[in-house]
């Protein structure tokens, strides 16, 4: 935490103060909130982030859930967390290490004190820790006694029973009662952290229009929470941080997955054309199914497949019909989804495909973040089955590159593949909304006269007579009449789209739908690159959700005297036209990946550049202090100080 002169005011909000309390004014925080998957740890997280918003701060989060269902109360594998990193200031991450932890029970204690620095604050409900918890989690004694805390700012507070104490006279039960700890913390840390609470207090109301005795609990133990702040000698200041600068507009928090989804409607507004989405629910990517089902108003039709191979034919077929089809999964799903998106490759049609990666192989980390489905994007295919690659660096992003691969797969009738992943998908920063006639024109012209003939001179409509700049075929809707064609996996002869199975025109047709590929980088913007001094000789290049963790640690380095480009790449196939010459411009080029170095490997194989990478597969993004570390050694190792 970093601080300034701190000024003393009297608390005003909730009621009056029996004595006057510091108020310490903060550039930034990072909160984390843990407890048991029950506890409502995301739900309180959302909520002090969407106040946080409405207040005016620049934030970053990172909830971090468990892959079960419902894991055994009280232990580690049920520990459910959410980070907030909020500031004055422009933030490019949710925080390295949260300033303050709050545990709601061992479990949560355990599982998290390992990341608080000596001398964070550390808030916990006391009343959890009982024997048997502490039994379930292997603490031989309790940490709140035994001095095994004292390198901490440890405030015991009694969560559970105030929670009891403030419903005592609602009329639920002692366990529905229990439910409410969670607002109660909430409160207090608003109060804290002077966020505003009418909101909350909306969204109460709102969430149990149709249970109003819940909602009036969850009303009371939140104000109980604030009050408790305000009264208590625990706490013995509160903490300011005054909105950050930002350009005129408005702004809404969003997650990654709700911006992406925006996005998806916003393609078919400009491009007018309705989209369908057939997808088969998957982790992380469900919201976004969730999320455009509620969009029916803006001609969005949702299909809930019955599986994956399902969901993406489905949106194949709405694709032939004029619709902007799009599929939403993860890694697992992909690997489904293979052979029909060699059909995508195949029939030519636009189709947007969307992967929001989480850890693998199988199975695997089924709530953790990874980038490690790019060489199955790129290659995942049998055959020559080439598609263009797209990548959002931010969740707010994720709506720009949802627009983006629109284009693309409208403009050069191909299949596009959207690689976001579960740390976009679940975390939220503010979103500038913009103005919707401002965004680009995706509008399409659908081939409705023919544009051959025969030979005997009859007028026909040939399929895969290509667009000479963009390569792409005639998009014709099915039942138009004379636009009569055919389709299918099978090759295709060249213009007629008849099945050939000629060797020299199944060569042509490979190397024609590579080549529209390959065109694509024509209508890609330059490389972005960010080197202020124009004079760094390491560049640090990254693609999708690590542009946040590379640009903090970018910042650490300036910040001590030392040069550093940073390199992000939105479009990974094709790459931008300029990238190779970019790269040799600088001596040392570091590639940070959540994987084992498929960038690297691409970028290599390619340009022939001596790429450097730094991997990490644990599940969770990097952290800005250990990439910064890795690349002032690596600038070190250049023998200057640039």
């Amino acid at each position: 935490m970093t601080t300034t002169d701190p000024s003393v005011v009297a608390s005003t909000a909730g009621g009056s103060a029996p004595f006057v309390k510091d108020v310490v004014e903060l550039d930034r925080v990072v909160i984390r909130l843990a407890g048991d998957s029950g506890d409502g740890m995301q739900l309180t997280g959302n909520r002090f982030t969407s106040e946080t918003a409405s207040f005016g701060n620049d934030l970053s989060t990172l909830p971090n859930f468990p892959a079960e269902i419902r894991a055994p109360t009280g232990t580690l594998p049920g520990v459910s967390s959410f980070q907030l990193h909020f500031a004055d200031h422009d933030i490019m991450t949710p925080g390295d290490a949260p300033d303050v932890l709050v545990a709601m029970n061992p479990a949560a204690l355990k599982a998290n004190l390992s990341d608080l620095p000596g001398g964070g604050l550390l808030i916990v409900d006391s009343d959890e820790f009982t024997p048997r918890n502490l039994a379930k989690v292997g603490y031989a004694t309790n940490p709140l006694e035994d001095d095994s805390l004292k390198g901490w700012q440890l405030v015991s507070v009694p969560l559970t029973s105030m929670t009891l104490d403030a419903l005592a006279d609602s009329g639920l039960g002692k366990k529905e009662a229990e439910r409410s700890k969670n607002m109660f913390t909430l409160g207090l840390l608003s109060w804290m952290y002077h966020r505003p609470t009418e909101g909350t207090v909306r969204f109460l109301e709102r969430q149990f229009r149709r249970k109003p005795e819940i909602a009036a609990a969850n009303i009371a133990a939140f104000r109980a929470g604030y009050n408790y702040g305000e009264t208590t000698e625990a706490f013995a200041v509160s903490y300011e941080i005054k909105p950050a600068p930002m350009a005129p507009g408005r702004y809404r928090n969003i997650s990654g997955n709700q911006a992406l989804a925006l996005g998806i409607v916003a393609a078919g507004q400009r491009s007018g054309l309705p989209v369908f989405l057939g997808a088969y629910p998957i982790t992380p990517a469900s919201d976004i199914l969730h999320e455009l089902s509620r969009h029916k108003a803006f001609g969005v039709r949702t299909f809930q497949a019955e599986d994956e191979i399902a969901g993406i034919a489905s949106a194949i077929g709405a694709s032939f019909g004029g619709a902007l089809g799009v599929t939403t999964t993860s890694g697992p799903g992909i690997s489904l989804k293979s052979e029909a998106l060699g059909l995508a490759v195949m029939t030519e049609l636009p189709l947007l495909v969307v992967d929001v990666q989480r850890g693998g192989p199988s199975t695997g980390l089924p709530t953790k973040t990874e980038q490690s489905d790019l060489l199955q994007a790129m290659f995942g295919r049998n055959g020559e089955a080439p598609l263009p690659v797209v990548a959002p660096r931010s969740p707010a992003d994720c709506f720009d590159a949802a627009l983006e691969a629109a284009r693309i797969a409208l403009t050069y009738r191909t299949p596009v593949m959207l690689l976001s992943d579960g740390y976009l998908a679940n975390g939220a920063e503010p979103w500038q909304i913009p103005d919707v006639e401002e965004l680009p024109d995706l509008s399409v012209e659908f081939a409705t006269e023919p544009n051959g003939t025969t030979a005997d001179g009859t007028p026909e409509f040939l399929p895969y007579l290509r667009d000479p700049e963009t390569l792409a075929r005639p998009w014709a809707i099915p039942g138009t009449a004379g636009m009569q064609h055919r389709i299918g996996g099978l090759e295709k002869a060249d213009k007629t789209g008849n099945i050939s199975y000629d060797p020299a025109n199944h060569d042509l047709m490979t190397r024609l739908r590579q080549a529209k590929v390959d065109g694509i980088a024509a209508s890609i913007p330059p490389t972005d690159v960010e080197d202020p001094d124009g004079n760094a000789r390491v560049a640090v290049i990254g693609w999708g959700s690590t542009y946040g963790p590379i640009g903090a640690a970018c910042r650490r380095i300036r910040s001590s005297g030392r040069s550093v480009a940073q390199i992000h790449l939105r479009h990974l196939n094709p790459f931008p036209a300029d990238l190779g010459e970019v790269l040799r411009r600088y001596d040392r080029v570091v590639c940070p990946e959540m994987n084992l170095g498929q960038l690297s490997l691409l970028l290599r194989a390619k340009y022939l550049v001596d790429v450097q990478s730094h991997t990490q597969v644990r599940g969770l993004p990097f952290r800005a202090a250990e990439l910064a570390a890795v690349v002032q050694d690596v600038i070190d190792s250049t023998g200057g100080t640039q």
